[in-house]
């Protein structure tokens, strides 16, 4: 048994070997036996099997050759073996080299400088110029060319690390003076976790719009030039934003001497694995590294195809010679694509070097695959304290067929458009189409709905989104799909009236679409864009104070990306140059048309049942009731379904099944149907079990394989939903209805609001009429100018204050409303009175001032009823209309006649006609009893 053992060890170490030597052939290197060793062939690196070392000291694996020299060994061992528990054995090797070899340069311990242990299908390697030598895993043999410029650089300086771990052991102290903290703290967390090397990953969490891309860049010139890096990746979300970071290093000036970073260095996109000598940092997307890895090219525009590609399963990567593992010392993530550390991963493991990551949001898979080594946090609200980001409101606008979708009655004739060709025609509908609100504008477009929102959008913008502003606001909404964003374009310019300049779709399915985002943070004319996804991170608009959400979002991650758009800060001179009615931005309104905010932050034919919706074949799986000729057919249907997905519905897809299981995704989930049918798997199963009945045996196949669909309703609702996206109705008959639009405000922001607002009043009592006249009378006498002077001075900067955010503020931390309903969140100037009541102890409830005066108006009416007093018809329209310009005035005069409405009716001589002599009486004596 022992010499069957051994002769297995052996055999699996000599596989083994047969790896090892295809990798080093691979990787530049001619591999030799002792007995033929011939030091000047053609290629730089040797590796020599099988070398007799000193005495005590054993038998090598291989001894590498560097330029005649030796410089390493390498342990085999076969695969499978932990390399961590042999590293004593190469170590061993290490030092115990034979006096009749010629050494190249050694360690001052006397040791080999590169030593690697490798089974195959894994290699360590430890680096001996490193200043605490430390193995770590690799994925393939560095180049001997790579080997010879460590030992090059350690030979010529010998006083100074050649590699660059040992390097950032002296970096130059960082000049905080052109950056902000968090900038600061950040670039010392990454150097301090490069000294400690303790991870090999740093994770850096930046809230949006707090310069990241600008901190990454100050960190590459820190470490090109001092900290001996020789070049780094920069990977990006999209490759659109390839050309903003390119901006970024192109007007980066260095701290020291003032030049721009690419006089200095070259900065340039990654083609394709033959890049250029000079090329010191590569910009690309991670899509675009793994065609370079596989040698292919890489094109320079935008394409959908490539740049939203999100793979079924884990990529798997190939040793390339032309872009070898040691091309990049480090790989900056900057809010790269958010499956970058799932499916992506093996491009980022492929190369040796250090990877920072850059996020706002950072998630569970983020934190795991930088081993839990944030090196940096800087949150958003910090960075609104700090004045890096601006702060932001709620708008929410909810209508009737947004929360509860409507029905299109049997027998209408509809439109219906083709998602792909756009092509229209109409059909007769045999029965109800009852839509929900998760399929609106994906299997049903309501163009009502949508020309709802926008117009309730547009009425409220300038009374209670940006009150008091005339030009509407840079804009940007995100619509669910392509489709739904044409549509939403073209209604955005007929609410408002506009041309084409006025409003324009940025998709990657748009004609030029870099035009038109430089035309949305330029053009004056240009007011509202409408995009899906290709804007939706990193993307920088800083005149953008609008973000309408038009589509939900399932991810928390995704949707702060989002939000973030609308977050930049932006000097007023620049701000003002597109809108010209901004002196400043000092918020940005989310409205939210969706809910998106309200979130807690998803060998016969398979098909063998042709007359069985997709719908029943889902409802059955959920009830566990499907036979397998249904699994069968469901397999097909949906296999029929992913070949008319688009990328993007893919993913959504996938990440709907990873809800309810992070392994699951549509491709798997059809493979296991697929499987669970299949008569040979059944057999093996049968086989396996045969204390069991076969139909049992099946029965728990076909469960198991249904499983993920049938405990994940969501997953099934969206896969229906995508079914009938496929032929989308159009409902031009449903009319909606707005059930509420309103601010939103944090609670903590209302308490911080009103106690500003307290200070206020109590600081400028005696110099404003309004304020004063409530404290010391009540309220009596309070003219209209006098509100419209307090509505004025708090709407100026720094309070930037309007009636609704302080009313809004109140209802927030808890204060009574009494009021009707529909003035609940509309509000005018005069409710500054019912503010002031408030506060002077007058009354203890929200009360809108429109409300009091109806209310005491009535009351008014009763008194002269029951004291004999009667009213005409022709008298009553006089009076109603003067107790409405008092309830929008705070009280109405003699010269208020001659205007409408009263002008219709002849004015002061009409009211005289009609009210007789004591018209000026009736008017003061409303003025007494209604006013304030």
């Amino acid at each position: 048994m022992m010499n069957e053992s051994s002769d297995e060890r052996l055999a699996a170490e000599q596989r083994a070997r047969v790896l090892i030597d295809r990798q080093l052939v691979a990787s530049g290197w001619a591999v030799q036996d002792r007995s033929v060793l011939n030091l000047f062939a053609p290629q730089q690196g040797i590796a020599v099997r099988e070398v007799i070392m000193k005495p005590g000291h054993g038998r090598v694996d291989y001894l590498l050759y560097v330029d005649k020299a030796v410089v390493g060994v390498i342990e085999a061992k076969p695969i499978g073996t932990p390399l961590s528990g042999v590293e004593w054995q190469s170590a061993m090797y290490a030092t115990g080299l034979p006096e009749d070899v010629r050494r190249k340069t050694l360690d001052p311990d006397g040791r080999l400088p590169f030593v690697f242990e490798a089974s195959g299908t894994e290699t360590h390697f430890t680096n001996g110029f490193d200043p605490a030598p430390r193995a770590r895993r690799i994925f393939a043999f560095p180049r001997p060319e790579t080997l010879a410029t460590t030992i090059r650089a350690a030979t010529e300086n010998p006083d100074q690390s050649p590699t660059w771990r040992g390097k950032v052991l002296s970096l130059p102290s960082l000049d905080p003076a052109p950056l902000r903290p968090a900038q600061v703290d950040a670039i010392n967390g990454i150097e301090q976790s490069l000294v400690e090397q303790c991870f090999g990953r740093s994770l850096v969490q930046m809230a949006t719009g707090a310069g990241k891309t600008y901190t990454a860049v100050t960190e590459a010139y820190r470490l090109l030039k001092w900290g001996g890096f020789q070049r780094i990746l920069f990977l990006v979300d999209r490759n659109n934003l390839a050309d903003q970071t390119m901006g970024e290093f192109q007007n980066y000036r260095t701290p020291d001497d003032g030049r721009r970073f690419t006089e200095l260095y070259n900065v340039t996109k990654l083609a394709r694995g033959g890049m250029p000598a000079s090329t010191k940092v590569a910009i690309s997307t991670i899509q675009r590294v793994f065609k370079a890895i596989k040698n292919e090219d890489v094109p320079e525009g935008d394409d959908q195809g490539l740049d939203e590609f999100r793979p079924d399963e884990p990529v798997t990567v190939s040793y390339n010679p032309d872009l070898p593992p040691e091309t990049f010392d480090l790989v900056i993530v900057d809010e790269a694509h958010r499956s970058i550390y799932g499916v992506w991963r093996g491009v980022l493991e492929y190369f040796d070097a250090h990877i920072v990551g850059l996020t706002a949001t950072p998630g569970k898979q983020t934190f795991g695959f930088f081993q839990q080594n944030l090196v940096s946090e800087y949150t958003y609200p910090q960075s609104v304290a700090d004045g890096v980001n601006v702060d932001f409101d709620i708008f929410r606008i909810k209508t009737e067929i947004t929360a509860n979708g409507s029905t299109i009655a049997a027998g209408t004739y509809v439109p219906t458009v083709d998602r792909s060709t756009r092509e229209q025609k109409l059909i007769r509908l045999d029965t109800d189409l009852d839509y929900t609100p998760g399929q609106l504008d994906r299997a049903v477009t309501s163009k009502h709905q949508i020309r709802l929102v926008l117009e309730t959008f547009r009425d409220r913008l300038f009374t209670e989104i940006f009150p008091g502003r005339h030009t509407v606001p840079k804009t940007l909404i995100f619509a669910k799909d392509d489709n739904h964003a044409e549509e939403i374009v073209q209604t955005v310019r007929e609410v408002f009236g506009k041309g084409n300049d006025f409003a324009a779709k940025i998709t990657y399915s748009a004609k030029d679409p870099k035009g038109h985002l430089k035309a949305f943070r330029t053009n004056p004319a240009m007011r509202i864009a409408v995009t899906v996804d290709m804007i939706a991170t990193g993307t920088d608009v800083k005149p953008l104070e609008c973000v309408m959400f038009m589509r939900d979002v399932r991810s928390g991650q995704y949707y702060e990306q989002m939000k973030g758009r609308g977050a930049r800060t932006i000097a007023p001179a620049d701000l003002k140059a597109v809108t010209d009615d901004a002196d400043a931005k000092t918020r940005f309104v989310i409205v939210d048309a969706i809910g998106v905010t309200e979130h807690d932050f998803v060998e016969p034919p398979l098909n063998r049942e042709k007359a069985i919706s997709l719908k029943k074949l889902l409802d059955k799986a959920a009830a566990l009731t499907l036979t397998e000729d249904e699994v069968a057919t469901l397999a097909s249907r949906l296999a029929a379904l992913d070949r008319q997905l688009t990328p993007a519905e893919r993913t959504e897809l996938d990440e709907v099944a990873a809800l309810q299981d992070a392994t699951a995704s549509m491709h798997a989930i059809v493979r296991a149907l697929v499987d669970a049918v299949d008569p040979e798997i059944q057999a093996t199963a049968v086989a396996a079990e045969t204390d069991r009945a076969p139909a049992d045996v099946v029965q728990d196949l076909l469960d198991t394989a249904v499983e993920p669909l049938a405990a994940n309703p969501g997953l099934r609702t969206r896969i229906i939903e995508l079914r009938r996206a496929k032929d989308q109705v159009i409902d031009e008959v449903s009319r909606d209805e707005v059930l509420e639009a309103y601010g939103v405000v944090d609670p903590d922001k209302a308490k911080h609001t009103i106690e500003s607002w307290r200070g206020y009043l109590a600081e400028h009592r005696s110099e404003i009429s309004a304020i004063e006249l409530m404290f010391e009378a009540k309220g009596r006498g309070i003219r209209f100018d006098q509100i419209q002077e307090l509505a004025d001075r708090i709407a100026r900067p720094p309070h930037n204050w309007t009636v609704d955010l302080i009313w809004n503020s109140y209802l927030s931390i808890g204060i009574e409303y009494r009021g009707h309903t529909e003035t609940r969140n509309r509000h005018a100037a005069t409710d500054l009175i019912s503010l002031l009541r408030l506060e002077a102890g007058v009354d203890n409830a929200l009360v809108p001032y429109s409300d009091q005066v109806e209310a005491r108006y009535a009351n008014w009416l009763l008194r002269q009823e029951q004291a004999g007093a009667t009213f005409t018809e022709t008298q009553r329209w006089w009076l109603d209309r003067m107790m409405r310009i008092i309830a929008s005035s705070a009280g109405i005069d003699a010269d208020d006649l001659d205007n409408a409405p009263f002008d219709e009716r002849g004015g002061i001589d009409g009211a005289l006609r009609d009210l007789g002599d004591n018209a000026g009486d009736l008017i003061e004596e409303l003025n007494r009893e209604l006013a304030a």
